[in-house]
């Protein structure tokens, strides 16, 4: 039943005072429920969980009342499309997301969506089951649809930006892990589930130690999707909207539309739509380390030419060993091993390009994407050798470990010049 009802009640406002009608009663929900007046605009918030059938049934319930004239939902935009349109992915050009940055994004993404998958094979429900309902009953009933929450790539970017830099690795590892692992997942994820977050299950095992990470992935959310109703469903716009959000930010959301928001909230919704720019040290630190790395090359010639010539073989060596043999690893194309050999040394030395572009731009090109590997790409990656199975996740492999390969024969290559030159010799 209801833990939290107030649909039967006439809920007043300071600044309109009481609202006279008598709202439609509402059925019994498995989930939180909770009523608020607006203004003119009633807001009733179910509290869903998102691996859970009971949590569609509440949803058709609510909407066959015939009480409500607009539905908003959890979802953002791209959410939306990837549910609407499973094979979404094929619609992307993967050289513009290499070029752009995103590939990144797109391998966590997945990594999420995978997560999502082993849940719904271990669990018999698919995950968001309660946003399809709503989403197919909205269509139905010829009502629109409201997609309140933020853009996912955004709060990966966020939290990214917000954790310490030494806990981005085990925060990356630890998302890639969870995913990969041939473990049925976890009964106490299951349970995080039921609460309500998909993410914050993702990422548990940090979101309770970490107030760096929980703000941009719950508190921030909460306020965001208040001000999407406050900006989309503002007071007086619909009678009675139904807002379908996981039960893990029903308080926070409903604490936010209790007081009072911006005359314009666009202008905050803005704000944290925002990706943090990096701090003006780390923008500049590959330039940095490319003036070292030359003056180092410099020095080395002018003490002698010998160990000049030494210096830069040994840093073309260990970065092109290094990042080539990472997309071994990957399983790429010998082409992409050797081309990749050849441009990390030089990519390396100049920050307004990778060895990752490079590397997954040649990879394109031997080995381009065929259809049944994007029709297939959301099952493979369900399984460890799927993503090197799929020429589309192997792609993001292929980026993902060249890069990674890139910055650690930079940061190798420098200590061993600055070993050889002021540390007694070049060994």
């Amino acid at each position: 039943m209801n833990h939290e009802d107030t649909s039967h009640q006439a809920a007043s406002n300071p600044e309109t005072g009481p609202l006279t009608t008598t709202p439609t009663p509402l059925p019994a929900t498995s989930g939180p429920l909770k009523t608020m007046a607006i203004g003119d605009t009633r807001y009733t918030l179910l509290g869903t969980a998102h691996v859970s059938a009971e949590s569609a049934d509440d949803v058709r319930k609510l909407l066959a009342t015939g009480a409500f004239d607009a539905v908003a939902i959890e979802l953002c935009d791209a959410r939306h499309h990837s549910m609407s349109n499973p094979d979404a992915m094929g619609e992307q050009d993967l050289f513009q997301v290499f070029k752009e940055g995103k590939a990144g994004m797109v391998a966590a993404s997945l990594a999420l969506g995978a997560f999502q998958q082993r849940i719904a094979d271990q669990s018999g429900i698919q995950p968001g089951a309660e946003m399809r309902a709503a989403v197919e009953e909205a269509s139905r009933l010829e009502l629109p649809l409201l997609l309140v929450d933020r853009d996912v790539g955004i709060t990966l970017k966020r939290i990214y930006r917000n954790v310490p830099w030494w806990q981005r690795f085990s925060l990356f590892s630890g998302l890639i892990g969870s995913v990969l692992s041939r473990q049925d997942v976890s009964k106490e994820d299951i349970e995080k589930l039921k609460e309500g977050d998909m993410l914050e299950a993702t990422f548990s095992e940090f979101a309770a130690e970490s107030e760096a990470l929980y703000n941009p992935l719950i508190r921030e959310r909460d306020r965001y999707m208040a001000l999407r109703l406050a900006e989309d469903a503002p007071p007086g716009r619909f009678q009675h909207v139904l807002v379908v959000i996981g039960a893990g930010h029903l308080k926070g959301t409903s604490e936010h539309l209790e007081t009072p928001l911006p005359t314009d909230p666009k202008v905050e919704r803005e704000s944290l739509e925002a990706s943090p720019p990096p701090s003006k040290l780390w923008k500049m630190l590959p330039w940095l380390i490319t003036a070292l790395v030359l003056t180092g090359f410099a020095i080395g010639f002018s003490r002698n030419t010998d160990l000049g010539w030494q210096l830069v073989l040994e840093w073309f060596l260990i970065n092109g060993i290094l990042s080539g043999g990472a997309t071994i690893i990957a399983l790429a194309h010998p082409v992409t091993v050797i081309a990749t050999f050849f441009a990390a040394p030089l990519t390396s030395l100049n920050p307004t390009i990778g060895a990752g572009f490079v590397a997954a731009g040649v990879e394109l090109f031997m080995r381009k994407p065929k259809v049944r590997d994007f029709s297939s790409l959301r099952h493979d990656v369900t399984q460890l050798k799927g993503w090197w199975k799929n020429r589309v996740s192997r792609t993001l492999l292929v980026f993902i470990l060249a890069t990674a390969g890139s910055a650690i024969g930079t940061w190798v290559a420098g200590f061993r010049i600055a070993g050889a030159l002021f540390g007694g010799g070049a060994g």
